[in-house]
């Protein structure tokens, strides 16, 4: 069987090639072969990166190797940067190795009678689906590579917006129009720039702005690139909403579902698929993911770390104020001061999520550390104190040094002071479901170890602190999702007289 031949000859290019080990390799590449040849789908969770060092093993060689030696068409959906690796370093070595001649191409489309593997990205493989197009047959294996960020992804294609250019537009197609386009504009911006600045730069559009903008629908019929956005408007499974520049002095308008489950459960029943992850949720059964993106039950797999290599040093402060308290900004500084008195060697990252705080621990460091200290700059030195929040974190560390050491100033759990957040988390409640199990803690735990991934290359340390993680009956939960660990009393130990 083609199990057999996957684990045989990926376990003999393992040992014949200079690559980063992992334990996992072998069983995840029988797992895929099995569900290629079965037509079964599955789902994994591999618990690493996508690099080149210890915690961040190109796991890619187990599904390719089954995809190569598979004789029918397989479709791999993965990002355009991890396409380009996939295509100039691992398939070429492994056809090479499995004296293969499997012919690969990248596209938004499979030519007739393809019988090769097609490498797409994700936005094309979605926007595929959700247009109703047959670039992409039924019934053609498919493996989904990078999958932690598959909802993002279906967010991103199921999201209308209206853009400033849109108004010019607008008033160039319907020049009859022209008074009532810039009255209800006039009308929209002094709305929306009524609201009091949030750190996030947005909020829902409330029902008296909606009914100002309603006029539009009812007297014009845009097509072509605004055609999405006039016919998902009047939706109530939307969420309304404007992002807003007040530098420039603009807004655009936005529309997006408030859940993902009803759109995307068609999908999964027109191919056998295989997901891949790092961390798509804290159980094996991936319950919430799978209810998150509308899977029904399915053979779920998921790799543990490895306590030799991959364990990280865990320092807990307690006795801190919380987050929600005045006293807490003031604490945290001093805690950070304390904590880089201590010689930590190589490079250190603090992730603040929120911005007023994370710039004023950049500059406080700044006058201690020099141009040592950065503030979400790429141009690092190995010495570097990235002071981040963590979307900037998660995109860019993979391309850092492994850090000796990383501070987390609070718990990644969604706030509700977020106009998106908050919506999403009503949403819940109306149909009477548990917000926090289902939404918040989720998200929070799979954020949490996607910030830890490269640290465990270093065996360093992790210091957390927000003093729920102790008080709190989800702090437990967290610390479970952070293993392996040994917890630390480290930095008293490196005190500098």
């Amino acid at each position: 069987m083609i199990e057999a031949e996957v684990h045989t000859k990926l376990l003999a290019f393992i040992r014949q090639h200079d690559r980063p080990y992992w334990p996992h390799h072998l069983t995840m590449g029988r797992l895929v072969a099995r569900a290629l040849r079965l037509g079964k789908s599955a789902l994994i969770q591999t618990g690493v990166g996508k690099g080149n060092s210890v915690s961040t093993i190109p796991y890619h060689l187990s599904y390719l190797t089954a995809a190569l030696l598979t004789n029918s068409p397989i479709i791999i959906v993965i990002p355009k940067p991890q396409q380009n690796q996939l295509l100039t370093q691992d398939i070429p070595q492994l056809q090479q190795w499995l004296k293969t001649n499997k012919q690969v191409i990248t596209g938004d489309s499979i030519p007739p009678d393809f019988e090769g593997i097609i490498l797409t990205t994700p936005q094309n493989w979605l926007q595929n689906f959700l247009d109703n197009k047959s670039n992409f047959p039924p019934n053609i294996p498919t493996i989904i590579d990078e999958a932690d960020y598959l909802e993002e992804w279906a967010i991103e294609q199921l999201t209308s917006t209206f853009s400033p250019s849109d108004w010019h537009k607008l008033r160039d197609n319907y020049p009859q129009k022209r008074e009532l386009i810039l009255n209800i504009k006039t009308q929209l911006t002094k709305a929306v720039f009524a609201h009091p600045p949030n750190p996030y730069q947005c909020h829902l559009l409330d029902q008296p702005e909606q009914e100002i903008f309603q006029p539009l629908f009812e007297q014009l019929n845009p097509a072509n690139s605004l055609e999405q956005f006039w016919q998902n408007w009047p939706n109530p499974n939307f969420l309304h909403w404007v992002s807003i520049n007040r530098e420039k002095g603009e807004f655009t308008l936005q529309i997006t579902p408030v859940e993902l489950s009803s759109r995307l459960t068609p999908l999964w029943l027109q191919q056998p698929f295989v997901i891949i992850g790092r961390f798509l949720d804290s159980q094996k059964s991936a319950d919430v993911y799978r209810q998150q993106i509308g899977i029904g039950e399915l053979l779920c797999l998921k790799f543990s770390h490895s306590r030799e290599t991959e364990q990280i040093q865990l320092y807990l402060r307690e006795r801190l104020p919380f987050p929600n308290t005045p006293e807490f900004q003031n604490a945290l500084i001093n805690e950070i001061n304390f904590i880089l008195r201590h010689q930590i060697p190589g490079f250190i990252v603090l992730l603040v999520e929120d911005t007023p705080l994370k710039n004023q621990v950049g500059a406080n460091l700044a006058a201690q550390f020099g141009t040592r200290v950065q503030v979400e700059t790429k141009n690092l030195l190995a010495d570097s104190i990235l002071v981040t929040g963590a979307q900037f974190w998660h995109q860019n560390q993979e391309n850092f040094p492994a850090p000796g050491l990383l501070v987390i100033a609070t718990l990644p759990i969604p706030s509700l002071e977020n106009p998106l957040v908050a919506s999403k988390v009503a949403y819940y409640k109306r149909n009477h479901r548990d917000w926090f199990r289902h939404y918040l803690l989720p998200t929070a735990l799979r954020e949490i170890q996607r910030s830890v991934i490269s640290v465990r290359q270093s065996a360093g340390i992790v210091a957390i602190l927000d003093n729920r993680i102790n008080h709190r009956s989800y702090g437990q939960k967290i610390l479970s999702a952070l293993e392996p660990y040994v917890r630390i009393n480290y930095f008293e130990k490196l005190t500098i007289d």
